[in-house]
């Protein structure tokens, strides 16, 4: 019986933001827009960047950028998450969800899950469009799944983080807090060039930024020239366990506030 209702609260909190995101298009425009922007910016506007001598990748620049983008997406649908959880607890929904929880476990998951349910939409617009441009694929089927399943993995770690941090202030003046840290290792990694080519600071931040394997694992999957997918997903399901460890503590927190806001 407590398993069952632990799963009807996960299905029914996944099923109400799923449903919210999709049924407003202030929530569900913005995880579409942001990366279709940067793609076309990045991929159209830089696209000159492929002639530069070192810049050696298979597929092509347009491929090279959608990797960066798939991932962006998949790590931004779990920080949007993030945004729900705060605005339930804001608006008194997440108080509820505490008392109907016999673990409240289930809460995290139910947002987990809808953060992926999102994201995959996401990524599906994504790649349609880039396949429309024109993008090269040099990997088989086999690749082309681990790719996903890399981005499938980030955004799950995303998730945990924004729903951690979402579970901590239980307001939406939280948003920065979770939003800038995930857009700031997002951005110190190599996104326009490899890492060989770039120099400085820069090229020892990105040498030693996590984001940077999972980048590499996922060019080096749609070139179809796998290489470092065992490290990236080291790092994937590292992170995960980290941040699903600080989504329980969060969620500790809340409980101790009875869900009120901070």
């Amino acid at each position: 019986m407590t398993r069952s209702r632990n799963l009807s609260v996960a299905l029914a909190v996944a099923w109400r933001s799923i449903h919210n995101a999709f049924t407003n298009p202030a929530l569900l425009l913005p995880s579409l827009i942001f990366p279709l922007f940067f793609f076309t910016a990045f991929a159209g506007g830089l696209s000159r960047v492929s002639s530069v001598p070192g810049f050696d990748f298979p597929s092509g620049y347009t491929a090279f950028q959608f990797v960066f983008v798939l991932i962006q997406s998949s790590a931004f649908g779990g920080v949007f998450v993030g945004f729900a959880v705060a605005r339930d607890f804001e608006l008194g929904f997440g108080r509820r969800l505490l008392l109907a929880a016999p673990r409240r476990e289930a809460i995290v998951a139910g947002y987990v899950g809808a953060a992926l349910v999102r994201a995959l939409f996401t990524m599906a617009v994504i790649t349609v469009v880039a396949l429309l441009a024109g993008m090269n694929v040099g990997g088989d089927g086999i690749d082309l799944f681990g790719l996903y399943g890399l981005a499938v993995l980030v955004n799950v770690a995303a998730a945990l983080w924004a729903v951690g941090m979402a579970l901590r202030v239980r307001t939406i003046q939280g948003g920065p807090a979770m939003q800038v840290p995930v857009f700031l290792t997002l951005f110190l990694a190599p996104v326009y060039v490899p890492l060989g080519l770039l120099s400085g600071w820069i090229h020892a931040v990105a040498s030693v930024n996590p984001a940077t394997a999972v980048l590499n694992a996922g060019r080096d999957l749609i070139a179809g020239e796998p290489a470092q997918i065992a490290i990236a997903v080291a790092i994937a399901i590292g992170l995960i366990g980290a941040f699903a460890v600080w989504a329980q503590r969060s969620l500790r927190k809340a409980e101790a506030a009875g869900g009120q806001p901070n």
